[in-house]
């Protein structure tokens, strides 16, 4: 999600996680996880993160693949087996409206990262491993104005 006005209707900004947080709380091998109980948004049933965006930028090409398979996507997948689906995990990235491209005759996403590597980065094929569904894009009720992309789940 990349709308502040979209986020602010699912969060307030004091209840977002930094990714640090995001990490921790899924576990890594041999570490047990720490999920809680009730999330902090959304009635209950969302976690916001914020700082993907930031640690992407920091990292070459390959350490970001390496790192958004290897540590990024077990977390997700970690949320996911934790809520059973019963929750939504969303990713705040305020720069996302123009840095996610989405391929119109393939559905690929990519993310566009800045300085000091600037490079593109296959969501895709890394996050969901070009699974069926391909994420939608989540409109704002007036106006229609794109506000982020939504993926049920990730295999």
């Amino acid at each position: 999600m990349w709308d502040e006005e979209a986020r602010n209707r699912v969060c307030a900004a004091s209840e977002v996680w930094s990714l640090r947080q995001f990490l921790r709380t899924a576990g890594a091998p041999g570490v047990p996880r720490s999920w809680p109980d009730e999330l902090p948004s959304n009635g209950r049933r969302t976690l916001v993160v914020a700082g993907l965006d930031g640690s992407l930028d920091l990292l070459t090409h390959a350490d970001a693949e390496l790192w958004l398979n290897d540590a990024i996507k077990p977390a997700i997948l970690s949320f996911q087996d934790e809520y059973e689906g019963d929750a939504a995990l969303v990713f705040w990235l305020p720069t996302g409206h123009n840095r996610i491209k989405v391929q119109a005759s393939t559905d690929a996403v990519s993310w566009l990262c800045h300085a000091p590597h600037g490079y593109q980065l296959d969501f895709g094929r890394i996050l969901w491993g070009e699974a069926n569904e391909y994420p939608q894009e989540i409109l704002m009720q007036l106006g229609g104005k794109p506000a982020g992309l939504f993926h049920l789940r990730i295999t």
